[in-house]
């Protein structure tokens, strides 16, 4: 007779994955013809605002308090479980970096993206809600204008920018892939100048593709609510708000039209650095959307090289824990869109 195993004192990899909180995507769907709408939180495990709003959500709908009169809505309270079992922006990487299907997963959230992926292709639209780290006041992103482009071809423009300001904040960001990109090339030639291992950075535009990108990628118009900081209670209220107003305009339920924000800040992002090296510093505790001068240091890099500003801007995502060979902040000037 064969002698009982010893206990294992830790699961291997492909054991352990299957640990996690099983996927959970909840569908309501009404008899009657409409969009069908998605909308995720916790794609960042830290970034917990959307999934107390949803699960509000959840219940009034099941008690009949909501309903749906058209269409079809997908909640994903939790959709990085991993991430959000340990508290943290990732389980094994960005989930919203390089998010697309791979045929063999190595790396948890490529079995997340394997997962989602199809999901993002089967709805019409994606209000994705996130937290920040740093910041004074929730604040949204939207992406491109129609075009035909290589990078981000697109033909939803008009909607996304009608929700996009009426989700409940006045400030909105744009920019984003178009901006990625333009860091990408110059961290190319960083790596062709020998200052980064090409093995160690990434040097593919496609790494800025996140839930809306490929939302977009397959056709449909997304949005990224930014509810405020991670810590903020107040941002489960901003999230479920807007949540409510973005099912009222895409006609799922009942509802007040809601009103476009008055006196809206656009800001359009135009530059990104990467951090060179650990001892790249800024000149001061930088936060998103804080005022910036002409002129004025924003950073030093470890050899003394001063960056300064070359025109009035903001800082945007300055990360003061960013590695080397990655995006240390952004720039945006305000103006542009929002027309619709």
């Amino acid at each position: 007779m064969s002698q009982p195993s010893a206990k294992l004192t830790s699961l291997p990899e492909e054991i352990s994955l299957f640990q996690e909180r099983p996927f959970q995507a909840v569908r309501f769907t009404s008899p009657l013809p409409g969009p069908h709408i998605l909308v995720t939180a916790a794609v960042h495990g830290n970034e917990t605002a959307g999934t107390f709003a949803m699960t509000r959500l959840i219940e009034q709908i099941e008690e009949g308090q909501i309903q749906l009169q058209g269409g079809a809505l997908t909640l994903i309270p939790v959709t990085n479980p991993k991430a959000y079992r340990l508290q943290r922006r990732a389980g094994d990487r960005n989930l919203n970096r390089r998010l697309t299907p791979v045929d063999h997963p190595e790396q948890y959230e490529d079995h997340v993206a394997n997962w989602l992926c199809p999901i993002l292709a089967e709805h019409d639209g994606l209000l994705d809600l996130h937290s920040f780290q740093s910041g004074d006041m929730p604040f949204a992103l939207f992406g491109p204008q129609n075009n035909q482009g290589s990078l981000e071809p697109f033909a939803q423009a008009a909607i996304e920018e009608s929700i996009v300001q009426r989700l409940g904040c006045n400030r909105f960001v744009y920019g984003w892939l178009d901006t990625y990109a333009k860091g990408i090339a110059r961290r190319a030639k960083e790596v062709e100048a020998g200052r980064f291992d090409a093995k160690n950075v990434d040097t593919d535009a496609m790494y800025g593709v996140g839930t809306t990108e490929y939302m977009r990628s397959q056709g449909g118009w997304a949005i990224t609510l930014e509810c405020g900081q991670h810590d903020d209670l107040n941002g489960r209220e901003v999230a479920y708000q807007a949540i409510i107003n973005t099912l009222i305009l895409t006609g799922l339920i009942a509802g007040p039209t809601p009103s476009p924000a008055k006196d809206p800040q656009v800001l359009g992002l135009y530059d990104v650095f990467d951090r060179f090296h650990a001892d790249d510093s800024f000149a001061k505790p930088w936060k998103s959307f804080d005022v910036i001068t002409k002129g004025e240091l924003i950073g030093t890099r470890a050899d003394g090289t001063a960056i300064k500003a070359e025109q009035d801007c903001l800082i945007v995502f300055p990360n003061m824990k960013s590695q080397p060979g990655q995006e240390w902040f952004y720039l945006a000037r305000e103006g542009g869109r929002l027309g619709y």
